[in-house]
């Protein structure tokens, strides 16, 4: 029987349970709405209850060959121990792993969001046949995953990746506790914010607000209201994507500078709305970073779309159990 894996994708929203075979494929996925009073005592035993109904449908109740657990850090991967990230505060101290394992006799392993998406798209999505590669997330935040040399990165204490830190001007909206950040920038809180910020200065004005509708409050305009605009051709939505594609490609040179990657592969909203961004960061990469390095490096939205985190939570299960149980820092070419 070819063997089973399981995947737990942990979100700020919602949590999903999912079983898939060595090719990545999903099997079936159970999810439910998750949030930040989501306590462990509640949802350890709907995660129990559906990896249970996943094995009796796909394996006849047998133990999986691994269990992998996807959620946003702050982690502690090499103990498989969730130390309350933002988005799940009372996940405080949780050996995740250790329960997993106990109860079905199998290893369990735990990576943060943005490295699981990184692997998961290194083996089968749109990094397929690269040994550097860096993926951005570019959704409700900006987080990086590092594939150096064929392995992935996690640096000294499991932080290497926080590009979303990066401060790229002095001041601009704020993203990840410091204004002007890269994931202030280019995230969708971030465009969200550059969208409130202009709304109110052409109100103040008493400019035209472009296709906000006067009563709107401006924190209630969305990156994806944004998006559409811009790609229904409104001026003003247009100059807010503008912006951040400028700011997408100062990050993305630096990126290109240090690591000298393959390819960049960036999901959510670039890979949503790839022909917005891709000319005003490709004329800033033009500009700010080596030529030799940005030459041999193509930036590409994500392929695994909409299923990326399933996806991620299964790969990081079949990644780490097929290298010997090794963490995937271990593992090279």
């Amino acid at each position: 029987m070819e063997q089973l894996y399981i995947g737990i994708d942990m979100g700020g929203t919602k949590c999903a349970v999912v079983a898939g075979h060595a090719d990545g494929k999903i099997l079936r996925r159970i999810a439910f709405p998750s949030g930040k009073d989501a306590h462990p005592d509640e949802f350890l035993p709907r995660f129990y209850e559906a990896i249970d109904a996943l094995l009796r449908e796909y394996n006849g109740g047998a133990a999986p060959a691994a269990v992998g657990v996807s959620c946003g850090g702050p982690l502690d991967t090499r103990r498989g121990v969730i130390q309350a990230p933002p988005n799940l505060p009372l996940w405080d101290e949780v050996p995740i792993c250790a329960l997993l394992s106990e109860r079905y006799g199998c290893p369990a392993y735990l990576q943060n969001d943005a490295n699981a998406c990184a692997i998961a798209e290194w083996r089968f999505g749109a990094g397929r046949g690269t040994r550097n590669m860096v993926f951005l997330t570019f959704g409700t935040g900006l987080g990086a995953g590092l594939i150096l040399d064929g392995r992935l990165y996690e640096g000294a204490n499991g932080m290497a990746g926080e590009a979303g830190h990066l401060r790229l001007a002095a001041d601009g909206p704020e993203g990840y506790g410091k204004r002007g950040s890269f994931e202030g920038f280019c995230s969708g809180g971030g465009l969200r914010r550059l969208g409130a910020q202009r709304l109110r200065q052409l109100r103040a004005e008493g400019g035209d607000a472009g296709f906000w509708p006067a009563p709107r409050e401006a924190e209630a305009v969305t990156a994806k209201d944004i998006c559409t605009a811009a790609q229904a051709g409104d001026g003003t939505a247009q100059a807010i994507v503008e912006e951040s594609a400028a700011y997408l490609g100062m990050g993305l040179s630096i990126l290109i500078d240090l690591f000298n990657p393959e390819r960049i592969v960036i999901g959510s909203i670039f890979a949503r709305a790839e022909a917005l961004f891709r000319p005003g960061m490709e004329a800033v990469i033009a500009r700010e970073a080596l030529a030799q390095s940005a030459a041999v490096c193509r930036v590409v939205p994500a392929q695994l779309g909409d299923s990326i985190g399933d996806v991620a939570a299964l790969t990081i299960a079949i990644e780490f159990s097929q290298k010997n149980g090794k963490s995937v820092t271990d593992y090279g070419a």
